[in-house]
């Protein structure tokens, strides 16, 4: 059984007698102009509102780790304006740099030199590489959607942009339609061949508009302009985000390294990253270094190992043509690899199905040895993969726009590429031992991408990382100045410290806004009728259950 619990909010001090009063609704943001002004370790700092001691706090240590270029880890409680404060903060940095790229107004400036608008528009094409970038990564796009939401009310408005994924932004007729791998092939073909007319007109359009991302944008606002005006949005979102103040993209844009790979022109050198809602990053870290190989995405592998052999045959044949870059016998070495390496995972022997097979990290080299991969032929093996990709896009495409319509591969040896990046990561082996071999059976009916299997054991080789820390050692090695990771929920902070193997000098856990003499907390066991408030699942749904917690909250808030 259990009653209504209570925790109301209500004026300091406390009232001897403790009416319950709702809290106050907080006020809309003033104009900009009336906007409060912070000085906070020599940085003024422009917020929408009086600030609460714990907000000013908080962006005292943000300004602490970007000033110092260390790294910090965060945590205030939800409700205590964090996404308000970083955005302020650090911006409020950045413009101690010089003033926001395309001339973008407001903010607060602190002591730095900001050129005049005549310098401005000289200097702009030069302030990418000069200027600190700031990084913005969230879990999900509608969280990265209440970030720039916020942004909107504060006075700044610095030169951003937003990335998104094809499948959110394309706005091609027939590649909208596909999904993941196969979308991106037919995107890269039309592109290639010049045959996508919202790709051919995207250089254009940006020099036309060139104030573009001085206003915050989402990625609905940038589908809205690709649908009136005609440019690809996921283009205009690449060719912005090589010059901007700050970036806003998804945790695994940053983290997978395919991803990140495909993000050319962020100048990383001096780069700021945020974190926010940090709280799971340690595992996301650890998914994005593991690789998980199934059998049958192997033998899709392998299919298209054979279909690179025939394409590159006919290819020859009509070009006459002797280029390195699409020997058949290449593709037929890879394909004889990958024949092998599946021959030898389905020779292991399995004791128990429900243990697998296990091994320390490092066998994965002994076991690649054996079918002469190593760290020197993994390099030819993923060039292959990556001519073989190309090949695959026009075999598949096609001339014409119906084409793509038809494609039905998805490039499934592009695991097998971002694999072996994994294993030979540096060309070393010293990370293997935060790694974990594994091998398991499955006898489940399984269906892979261009195979089915059924009715036969399904094994699955899988390599995992338990050091979330390889994934964030990544961005040092790139250059970062600092890394700031925040939540509602980090604690304990030595422990997050130490799983993503850094330093982080910067440290804060913030108590909530609301202080301890401004909560009553109690129990109502009855309502006004004299009904219990039992709300256990066997009478929260009652109807003179509901009709008592109405009542109850009707007479206190008065509706």
């Amino acid at each position: 059984k259990s009653s209504l619990l209570v925790l109301v909010p209500f004026p300091s001090p406390s009232p001897a007698s403790f009416p319950i009063v709702p809290p106050t609704p907080p006020p809309s943001p003033p104009p900009a102009a009336a906007m409060p002004v912070y000085r906070i370790r020599g940085v003024d700092v422009d917020f929408p509102y009086d600030a609460y001691d714990c907000q000013i706090t908080y962006m005292d240590r943000v300004l602490q780790s970007l000033q110092q270029g260390n790294n910090a880890l965060l945590e205030s409680p939800t409700g205590t304006g964090k996404t308000l404060c970083l955005l302020c903060s650090a911006l409020a940095w950045r413009r101690t740099f010089g003033e926001f790229l395309r001339g973008g107004g407001g903010g607060g400036g602190g002591g730095g030199s900001q050129p005049s608008g005549s310098q401005q528009s000289g200097a702009s094409a030069t302030q990418s590489s000069s200027y600190p970038v700031i990084i913005y990564a969230s879990r999900t796009h509608s969280q990265l959607r209440q970030v720039i939401k916020e942004l909107k009310a504060t006075s700044y408005r610095p030169k951003m942009a937003v990335l998104g994924s094809r499948e959110q932004m394309c706005i091609h007729e027939e590649v909208s339609k596909l999904r993941g791998k196969a979308q991106n092939n037919g995107c890269h073909y039309l592109c290639k061949k010049r045959l996508c007319r919202h790709n051919n007109i995207v250089t254009d359009y940006m020099k036309n508009n060139t104030e573009l991302g001085s206003e915050p944008f989402d990625i609905e606002d940038l589908v809205n302009i690709g649908r009136t005006k005609g440019p690809c949005p996921y283009y205009i979102s690449r060719e912005l985000s090589k010059s901007v103040d700050i970036l806003f993209a998804p945790y695994n844009y940053l983290i997978d390294p395919g991803n990140r790979r495909s993000l050319t022109g962020i100048s990383w050198n001096n780069a700021v990253l945020i974190f926010d809602e940090a709280h799971n990053l340690e595992s996301i870290c650890a998914d994005a270094a593991s690789f998980d190989l199934l059998t049958s995405n192997l033998t899709s592998c392998i299919t298209e190992a054979q279909e690179c052999i025939q394409l590159c045959s006919f290819k020859r044949s009509i070009e006459n043509s002797a280029e390195k870059q699409f020997d058949p016998e290449n593709y037929a070495i890879l394909k004889a690899l990958l024949m092998a390496l599946e021959k030898k995972i389905g020779e292991l022997v399995i004791d128990s199905k429900e243990l697998g097979y296990t091994k320390p990290g490092s066998y994965i080299y002994e076991f690649l040895s054996e079918l002469n991969i190593t760290s020197e032929t993994s390099k030819k093996l993923i060039e292959t993969i990556d001519s073989a990709s190309l090949l695959l896009e026009e075999g598949n495409s096609g001339e014409t726009k119906a084409g793509v319509k038809a494609k039905s591969t998805v490039s499934r040896l592009e695991t097998i590429r971002d694999m072996l990046d994994i294993i030979f990561k540096g060309g070393g082996q010293n990370h293997a031992k935060y790694y974990s071999f594994h091998v398991n059976e499955s006898s489940r009916q399984t269906s892979g991408d261009s195979l089915q299997v059924f009715g036969k054991a399904s094994r699955t080789l899988s390599w995992w990382c338990f050091n979330p820390g390889l994934a964030m050692e990544e961005f040092l090695k790139l250059g970062v100045r600092s890394i700031i990771l925040t939540s509602g929920t980090l604690s304990p902070l030595d422990s997050l410290a130490m799983e993503l193997n850094l330093e982080f000098p910067v440290r804060l856990e913030n108590p909530h806004v609301i202080s301890q003499d401004q909560i009553w907390v109690g129990v109502v066991p009855v309502g006004p009728s004299g009904h219990p408030l039992n709300s256990s699942y066997r009478t929260r749904e009652t109807v003179k259950y509901k009709q008592e917690l109405g009542t109850v909250i009707g007479r206190q808030f008065k509706v």
